[in-house]
């Protein structure tokens, strides 16, 4: 059950934290609305982030993790600290190289970001000032994602869980209270996002304190096993940048459209990121410490084992998901965005690339799932080779479904894009002997999808007796989609029940 117990407990953080994201969506929704500013800042933001996740979050930790854990086996106390010293000492070095060139050449990261916005002067001005101010985030998330990395190789998953809270929350107060000390308003959430950086660095430091690890940095390039990470840090940044670049071409096409269609995209994306990081992230954070242990040790059939299990949870999870977010998209929307400045025309483009995205949910969580498998091995190179195969793909058909599709063909081609990764991810392992595709399986996946199939009856039961979503208040509204998730939820898991699949024994027998 420890195994269970821990994607409990992170879900459970990140449940709390992606909720106060949202309050954090809606705020800013109903406070700026979709326009020219909101645009702005949501590209500024991008960037940091963007940069962050290539170099210092996806690709080093899958080189840092695999190494950290082969150390805690087979080294002492003071080597492995040591290590860490190192490590720290190097990326202060780098990141702050980084944010002063960030921050020189902000106008300059705009352009090529969003060369759109050079039709529109001011909303340039805005995007570069924001940027200025933001860029400092990247050293302190980056920082704080290496600090999560050593937490969750010591078992303490929660913790790196729960960090984001502080950036939401952040954000939320400098909305509510502090945007009408800056003109334009919007350049308060900037600052906010330096504040809730700073205590997301500063929340773990106590707990890296307990187990040892709060170590002072330092400049060490002989290092081995700074060196080990260097060698196999390049792979491993292909295949995260694969994604971030597929990012960074799609807020290229979308500057280039309609004024609020980054926003749009970037309310959509967040609905979507909601099961994505309560299951897809919070399952393959808690694996790959636990695959690359087994895979290390050499229990290759626990190895095996760990994989069914996270695809069996994954697959339970988010094929009804995918189906509630499709189906409820513009309740969905309204309940959440429509108020304030947040128009019927912006729910209608939101809803509509909603739909799009929920087409490929399931392939976005899978596939974390499988790719933890590759990089518990380092094999870091296959992924990489897949993730650069999608992103041509996914820009293959940007020109031709923007065309048909506007905004929202970006998250068609996406949604496109995740099922070929999840494929080819899938059919390299089955080479690899490590996943079959079972009868037992077959009859499982056809149980979950009868199941959804019932779910989706029962909404559409209770949708034909629903009022219209934009009458009543926030809470009234809050309320009754509470009241179809869990009515329709409690349909699908009797129908799991009922066809066999018994979710307590189910968990108690792989975890």
């Amino acid at each position: 059950m420890k195994l269970l117990k821990s994607l409990i407990s992170v879900s459970f953080m990140t449940l709390i934290s992606r909720i106060l994201g949202f309050i954090r969506d809606i705020l800013i929704a109903s406070i700026f609305g979709a326009s020219m500013f909101t645009d702005a800042f949501f590209i500024s933001f991008k960037i940091p982030n963007l940069l962050r996740r290539i170099f210092f979050d996806g690709a080093f930790s899958q080189a840092f993790i695999p190494i950290l854990m082969e150390y805690r086996v087979n080294k002492n106390e003071k080597y492995i600290q040591n290590f860490i010293s190192s490590i720290f000492g190097f990326m202060i070095f780098v990141l702050l190289i980084t944010t002063i060139l960030g921050i020189f050449y902000s106008r300059f990261l705009i352009l090529i970001s969003a060369p759109g916005f050079t039709e529109i002067p001011e909303k340039l001005r805005v995007s570069t000032c924001l940027l200025k101010i933001i860029f400092p985030y990247i050293l302190l998330i980056s920082l704080s994602s290496l600090f999560s990395s050593i937490l969750n190789s010591w078992n303490y998953f929660s913790i790196p869980a729960l960090s984001p809270i502080f950036l939401n929350i952040s954000i939320i107060i400098f909305s509510l209270f502090f945007s009408a000390f800056f003109h334009p308003s919007i350049i308060a959430l900037a600052w906010a996002v330096i504040i809730g950086g700073l205590l997301q660095l500063c929340y773990q430091l106590p707990f890296l304190y307990k187990i040892n690890m709060l170590v002072l940095p330092s400049i060490n390039w002989n290092n081995i096993g700074l060196l080990k990470i260097l060698k196999k840090i390049g792979p491993a940044i292909l295949g995260a940048s694969a994604n971030q670049i597929s990012l960074v071409i799609n807020t290229i096409f979308s500057s280039s459209l309609n004024s609020g269609s980054i926003s749009w995209i970037y309310y959509a994306d967040r609905l979507i990121e909601f099961p994505v990081g309560i299951l897809g992230v919070s399952l393959s954070t808690i694996l790959f410490t636990s695959l690359t242990k087994s895979y290390k040790s050499g229990i290759i059939l626990e190895y095996k084992k760990l994989i069914n299990w996270g695809l069996r949870v994954g697959v339970i999870v988010s094929i009804p998901i995918s189906a509630i977010l499709f189906f409820l998209a513009k309740p969905i929307v309204i309940v959440l965005f429509q108020y304030g400045k947040f128009t019927d025309l912006d729910v209608l483009m939101t809803k509509k690339t909603l739909e799009l995205y929920s087409f490929g949910l399931i392939s976005f969580i899978l596939v974390k799932i499988l790719s933890s498998a590759f990089y518990a091995r380092e094999e870091i190179n296959i992924p990489m080779k897949i993730s650069l195969f999608t992103l041509f793909l996914t820009q293959l058909m940007n020109p031709f479904l923007i065309f048909y599709f506007k905004h929202a063909g970006l998250a068609l081609s996406a949604s496109i894009s995740g099922w070929v990764n999840l494929s080819l991810l899938y059919w390299k392992l089955h080479q690899k002997k490590i996943i079959y595709l079972k009868y037992s399986e077959l009859i499982f996946l056809m149980s979950v999808i009868i199941s959804t199939l019932t779910m989706i009856l029962i909404v559409f039961f209770i949708l034909y007796y629903m009022p219209l979503w934009s009458i009543g208040s926030f809470l009234y509204k809050i309320a009754r989609l509470f009241f179809v998730l869990f009515v329709s939820g409690i349909g699908y898991f009797f129908m799991l029940h009922f066809l066999g699949i018994h979710l307590l024994h189910f968990f108690d027998k792989n975890s």
